[in-house]
């Protein structure tokens, strides 16, 4: 028996089979954005410096673009299988896992990396492993699958319901719950009835002042226990902060 027929057997055992592609792509985006945050972080302790081309920082957002649009240009063009579509998997997620280390980069259009604005880059990476596993155990949107004994205008129902909640749990800024929404609709019902973030759009848009103050108080690291957890969790995987601030310039005096 070859080695291909048996990690056939082994993936269909595990109630992979068919996702071989979707695995490798999540396995290499996983230990690629780990061995990325280690690098980085070692660079900062010992100041090592970025790559360049010329005076030109070549930041690894370069990189995953290059390789993540190369490898969707080849899976369109030539449609391999076997070990070609393996390795194709494998190049995408490595890209993938690069360009969304600087997610935040994209948004803000300067680095941000060790800044708060640059945890959006932790969080959309988090974001992009959950749907990969989910996807990979076979959870079904919204809880409708094909087996679903019911019926179609009660399915419907539930799934515009879904969405809904899954688009007002966003809103309020929860994106991750948003997403987890999607696949076990529960999480949608509690995080859309919950307090919205104060910077989310939904904050801004049906907020009073004291329901303002309510949600900041709400997210307070200083006070809220769920949010110390966040940032402690978020220090672990990306690195603390720099809480440093530049020197202002100095202003010149008129001569006297």
């Amino acid at each position: 028996m070859t080695l291909l027929a048996l990690d056939a057997i082994k993936f269909h055992r595990f109630g992979l089979a068919g996702r071989e592609s979707l695995l490798l792509m999540l396995a290499a985006s996983l230990v690629t954005f780990a061995v990325t945050r280690l690098y980085t972080r070692v660079a900062r302790v010992r100041r090592w410096r970025s790559g360049r081309v010329g005076d030109v920082h070549l930041h690894h957002m370069v990189a995953g673009n290059i390789l993540t649009l190369t490898c969707g240009m080849l899976e369109l063009a030539f449609q391999p299988r076997d070990f070609g579509i393996d390795l194709l998997s494998i190049g995408f997620g490595i890209g993938a896992a690069f360009v969304l280390d600087e997610f935040a980069l994209t948004v803000h259009l300067r680095d941000v990396y060790w800044t708060p604005e640059g945890r959006h880059s932790i969080e959309v990476s988090i974001i992009w492993t959950l749907l990969g596993l989910m996807l990979l155990t076979g959870i079904s949107p919204f809880g409708i699958h094909d087996q679903t004994e019911t019926p179609r205008s009660i399915g419907f129902a539930v799934v515009i319901v879904n969405i809904g909640l899954s688009i007002i749990t966003c809103l309020k800024g929860k994106l991750t719950l948003g997403l987890l929404s999607v696949f076990l609709p529960p999480v949608g019902l509690v995080a859309a009835y919950r307090v919205a973030r104060p910077g989310s759009i939904w904050a801004q848009l049906f907020y009073s002042p004291q329901q303002l103050a309510r949600a900041r108080a709400r997210f307070d690291p200083a006070t809220s226990h769920l949010e110390v957890l966040r940032n402690r969790f978020t220090d672990l995987v990306g690195g603390r902060l720099d809480t440093s601030t530049p020197e202002e310039p100095a202003i010149p005096r008129p001569p006297s």
